[in-house]
This record gives structure tokens, C-alpha cells and sequence, in this order.
């Protein structure tokens, strides 16, 4: 049995079945593998957009800033008017190339270990499609940022290596202007810096923090994929160790991110930023992809290309890594469903009944019903 074949607890897969249950003839079975050509079909669209949104991204990353930013160095007594932006230059404790790395293919070896149970091709490729929709989003939003607003990061003035006689406001110059003035005439433009014109470009864009926004468009997307296909806020009280693994990447999310503010590569709003980015286009991107984030009866389904979602009958609503309480069982989300939308099952009293494993419930200060 292969890894993305459904096993036989989701019921008949006849084609009678199919035609009354599962997607139209035109669209496709979201219980079955496709073939490429099918696959194919649906999603050459967003690879097409992927290629295009990235080579855009990149684009904008190697340009220089377009703000002309003006900054304060000392004043006339020689003290630093912004010591924050005076810590030496650093090697990074997390390159950005490795923050992006860790972000796209933990998620992946995740999905692809939950095949194990979930077996599912639809519900791999929703994951990674969707995972993708988050990391070039945020990717090409934060450098649309970096570009047109950015700021100083903590190290600028030791890339800098300001040299103040080197200031000029002749007509013609970049800086024309923009040096020597400000209250006191303590702020000047770039003119005057003597570093490396690379390092002095990337100093000039730090807002936001490139490093969080991948981490966190990538491991709070597999926060939400783990939360939904482990029921860990669902409708029943589950182990801690699952709440643990919820919380892990969101743990390392924010630790990629708190370690720029020890290497002195982004100031905290940096950061923040950031992960509000990243968080939002996870929340986006996982939510495209399956049918709900929080409503837990339908948070681990799969959604289709060809078809809208079928609340009373949907595909994969089996696809899942947990058994417990009867999820991942056949006639499992039929049950969860009903619990979950009535609150009380077909018959009972709404001041009892029973509850998901037929025990008898009884309100406070009341008999048993």
C-alpha cells in the first residue's frame, strides 16, 4: 500500500460511489492520487505564479534602498547621538539562507511523516502548495518593505564609518541638501559614509526582519497544520505531549527571531514586525488550502480545486493522525460533525443526554436525563 493510498476506513471507493458522494465527473476525486498531467492541471497556475512572485522578490532584494535616509551621528562635544545603532558589525548567529531553509523543509519532512497515517496525496500537496503560498508572500511583502521604508540597523554606524568633511550640498549630489542640517545640523545621508557600499546597503534595510517573517510564515503554518490534523483544540481533553509539539516551531519561530536582537542584526521592531507578517500570511495561506483554521470539525480537510467543500459529505474528513475519541475512523466525522454543530446528539433533552461516549450527563443540580 503506498504512502498516499487511503486505507479502507474511508469507505467504498467504487465509482458508484464517487459520482454520488465525491467530486464531479469534470473535477476530480480528492480521494485518489492523480496523474501528473491531472495534477498538472490544476496547480500550473500558482507554479507560474510562484516563479514570477519569486523572481520579483528577488529582484527587489538585490536592489539598492530607494529611501534617501538621513541620520544623526555625534554631537558637537563628540557623543553619539543614537548609541543603538553603534554596536559593531557581527557574524549572524542564524544566516538568513538557513532561517529560510529550516522554515520550508521542516514543514515538509512534518507533512511527509504524517503521510504515514494521514495517507493522502491531496492532503501533502494542499500542505506544501499552501506552505509555499505563505513563504513567498511574506518573502516578497517584507522586501517591498525592506526596500521603500527600511531603517538602520543596530550595526549601521560601524558599516558606515561616517567621515563628516566628506559632507556636500552642491547642486548634483545625492545628498544635496540633506547634510549638515536638522536641528544642531547633526544629520547626514549616506555621502558621507566610507564602508562597503554592499554592507552599507544592507544596514539601510532593516525593517522588517527577514529572518523572522520566514520563520514565522513557515513554522506557524505547521502550528496550524499539527493543531488540526491532532485535534489538540478540538472537541475532547488531550495529552500535553501534544500540546507541546503544537507550541515547538512557534518556539523556534521566535527564536530565530530573538537571536537578531543578539547579534545586533534587527532591533526588536524589526522582529515584531516580522512575525506579524509571517504569522498573517500563514493564517492565509492555511486557510486556502483547507477548510477551516480553528473550527476543528473541518481544519484537517483538504480542500479541492474543482469543487466547493461539501459540509454534509466531504472527502478526507478521515485524514488524520489521531485516533482518538473516534476521529480518524470511518463514521467518525459524521459523529464529530453532528456533537459538534447540535452540541447534543438526535433525541436527547438539551438539559442532558449523553455525551460522546454515551455517558449520561447531568447539569449542575439536576438528575440525571
Amino acid at each position: 500500500m503506498g504512502l498516499f493510498t487511503r486505507k479502507a476506513r474511508d469507505g467504498p471507493t467504487t465509482a458508484h460511489h464517487e459520482k454520488h458522494h465525491h467530486a464531479p465527473a469534470e473535477g476530480y476525486s480528492m480521494s485518489t492520487r492523480p496523474r501528473f498531467g491531472q495534477w498538472l492541471k490544476y496547480t500550473w497556475l500558482d507554479i507560474l505564479t510562484m516563479a514570477l512572485m519569486g523572481a520579483l522578490g528577488l529582484g527587489i532584494y538585490m536592489a539598492p534602498p530607494a529611501a534617501n535616509r538621513s541620520f544623526p551621528i555625534t554631537f558637537s562635544d563628540g557623543e553619539i547621538v543614537y548609541p543603538q545603532f553603534a554596536y559593531p558589525l557581527r557574524k549572524e548567529i542564524i544566516p538568513i539562507v538557513a532561517s529560510a531553509l529550516m522554515s520550508a523543509f521542516i514543514p515538509i519532512l512534518i507533512f511527509l511523516l504524517a503521510q504515514i497515517r494521514v495517507r493522502s496525496f491531496w492532503d501533502f500537496n494542499n500542505a506544501v502548495i499552501g506552505l509555499l503560498y505563505s513563504l513567498i508572500t511574506a518573502a516578497v511583502f517584507q522586501v517591498f518593505l525592506k526596500c521603500l521604508i527600511g531603517g538602520l540597523r543596530p550595526h549601521f554606524l560601524d558599516v558606515c564609518k561616517p567621515d563628516i568633511s566628506l559632507a556636500s550640498n552642491k547642486p548634483g549630489d545625492t545628498g544635496a541638501g540633506l547634510n549638515g542640517v536638522g536641528y544642531g545640523q547633526i544629520y547626514y545621508t549616506r555621502e558621507i559614509c566610507t564602508g562597503d557600499p554592499k554592507e552599507i546597503n544592507d544596514s539601510l534595510e532593516s525593517f522588517p526582519s527577514g529572518h523572522t517573517t520566514a520563520a514565522f510564515a513557515g513554522f506557524v503554518y505547521l502550528s496550524l497544520y499539527l493543531n488540526a490534523k491532532l485535534k489538540i483544540f478540538s472537541n475532547y481533553h488531550p495529552s500535553m505531549w501534544k500540546l507541546i509539539l503544537l507550541m515547538a516551531p512557534l518556539l523556534g519561530a521566535t527564536l530565530i527571531g530573538g537571536a537578531l536582537t543578539i547579534d545586533e542584526y534587527h532591533n526588536w521592531y524589526d522582529v515584531f514586525a516580522g512575525a506579524v507578517i509571517g504569522t498573517t500570511m500563514a493564517f492565509s495561506s492555511y486557510r486556502m488550502c483547507y477548510a477551516a483554521i480553528w473550527d476543528w470539525r473541518w481544519n484537517h480537510i483538504p480542500l479541492s480545486r474543482a469543487a466547493p467543500f461539501a459540509f454534509a459529505n466531504p472527502e478526507l474528513a478521515s485524514a488524520l493522525m489521531t485516533r482518538k475519541v473516534g476521529w480518524g475512523t470511518t463514521g467518525g466525522d459524521r459523529f464529530h460533525d453532528r456533537w459538534g454543530r447540535h452540541g447534543h446528539a438526535a433525541g436527547a433533552h438539551h438539559t442532558g443526554g449523553t455525551n460522546g461516549a454515551g455517558i449520561a450527563r447531568r447539569p449542575v443540580g439536576g438528575e440525571v436525563v
